[in-house]
């Protein structure tokens, strides 16, 4: 059994620096986002804090959003990134990420950060020694035909040659040794430099795996980007425990009405340890990187709740992307919701019932019995949307609960229905 059966038995809940910082995150934004998360969502079952790409490098954030060309990366003297001690000054000393994943430890949290498939080609120009070999240096592994389209940072790994797997076993010992929870893998779910072939980079996957395995720590494995392959979903439920069904996913109503598409299609792949990822909430305030203030979310209120519907019944991870210190109350609320974060944990069975270029409906069903029934009005004007006891294979009289208003409804039989808003979305409970 790999390790990653043991973590991610229901989909992750947590908190990503990159919808809000860029690249650019530093330590005081990481532990403050830490500490609302444990006063105000812990209790909720949110808990894992995530420092996205780039911590490794000095200057990042400083050209806004845009990554560096060929930035000067801080690596250790086996080419390994370490954190930029400009912006988290508590790794001076070669004590890494520890001192933040401790206080984040402290917190009743959990501790990830985000790195890039490859060795860095930083590493590789100086051939610096890969740990654990016998004077086998970074060029030596590096696969200089294989590198990612929007980040110039790194070189793949060749899984075939000598040294390749024990450079892996060297970046998650150290991850280890800080205590780190999560790691989110990116430009490997999707190789989109090379669309001849998008899954080029499984032999990669295997090698973390196993190194992951290796290093005795149990951490999270995510895949980015998307839209991950769906040919390839038995590769990855072997190996990762989360994987993007999308490119990233911002605040905008052409990309969430698309993921309804993406849903039906990955929905029979959902199951404990094995998340296809609809890719983090852009909620509240983001994007503060590209000119220092950011924006609030584009997302109408109703947008957000039928975010909000379609990750829980489908069991996505939900990865908060917001400033979550500049919540108000509204965004916390819809953060909170017992209710509907029952729907995410307790469920199984989650499945389209129909979809039009207007409506569409899903059901799925509690561990208690109870049937959750979603309605979602994907068209542009107001709207009934309804859906059949038949189609719910549900018979009689059931009572009827309004998850988001936390109201019952009295009795209801045959269907259901609702005059929902535009880009709106209901949440029910028959039991």
């Amino acid at each position: 059994m790999y390790a990653k059966d043991r973590v991610a038995l229901t989909p992750p809940m947590g908190w990503n620096s990159w919808d809000c910082y860029g690249p650019a995150v530093n330590e005081e934004q990481l532990l403050a986002n830490a500490e609302y998360m444990e006063k105000h969502l812990k209790s909720y079952g949110w808990k894992y804090v995530v420092c996205d790409i780039q911590w490794s490098e000095p200057r990042a954030g400083q050209e806004g959003w845009d990554y560096i060309p060929f930035a000067p990366l801080t690596l250790d003297e086996y080419g390994r990134q370490i954190p930029a001690e400009n912006r988290f000054p508590s790794s001076a000393g070669g004590k890494g990420f520890k001192p933040i994943a401790d206080k984040i430890h402290d917190m009743g949290l959990l501790f990830g950060i985000h790195i890039m498939r490859g060795v860095p080609r930083l590493a590789v120009h100086r051939q610096l020694p890969v740990l654990g070999t016998d004077g086998i240096t970074c060029d030596r592994i590096a696969h200089p035909n294989s590198v990612c389209k929007w980040n110039s940072d790194m070189y793949g790994v060749d899984y075939r040659k000598p040294g390749a797997q024990e450079y892996y076993d060297s970046i998650f010992a150290l991850y280890a040794s800080w205590g780190v929870d999560f790691v989110k893998v990116d430009d490997i779910a999707n190789l989109e430099a090379y669309p001849q072939n998008p899954y080029g980079a499984e032999k990669e996957i295997e090698m973390i795996r196993h190194a992951i395995d290796k290093s005795g720590r149990d951490m999270v494995l995510s895949l980015s980007p998307g839209p991950a392959v769906i040919e390839k979903a038995w590769h990855m439920r072997k190996f990762a425990n989360m994987w993007r069904m999308t490119g990233d996913f911002w605040d905008n109503w052409k990309s969430l009405k698309a993921m309804f598409e993406r849903c039906e299609v990955w929905q029979r792949q959902v199951s404990p340890g094995c998340w296809p990822d609809c890719d983090m909430l852009p909620f509240g305030h983001i994007s503060i990187t590209t000119d220092g203030k950011g924006h609030w979310t584009y997302f109408t209120r109703d947008e957000q709740r039928t975010v909000m519907t379609l990750w829980c019944i489908f069991r996505s991870p939900l990865i908060m992307g917001g400033e979550m210190r500049d919540n108000d109350q509204w965004t916390l609320d819809l953060l909170t919701n017992e209710e509907v974060l029952r729907v995410l944990n307790h469920t199984s069975g989650g499945e389209q019932i129909y979809r039009t270029d207007e409506k569409a409906a899903w059901k799925s069903v509690d561990e208690d019995g109870s049937v959750y029934a979603a309605l979602f009005n994907i068209g542009d004007e107001e709207a009934e949307v309804s859906v059949t006891f038949e189609e719910l294979e549900l018979s009689g009289k059931k009572k009827l609960r309004d998850l988001w208003q936390k109201a019952d409804l009295g009795d209801a039989e045959e269907k259901i229905s609702a005059v929902i808003p535009p880009h709106g979305a209901m949440l029910y409970k028959l039991s």
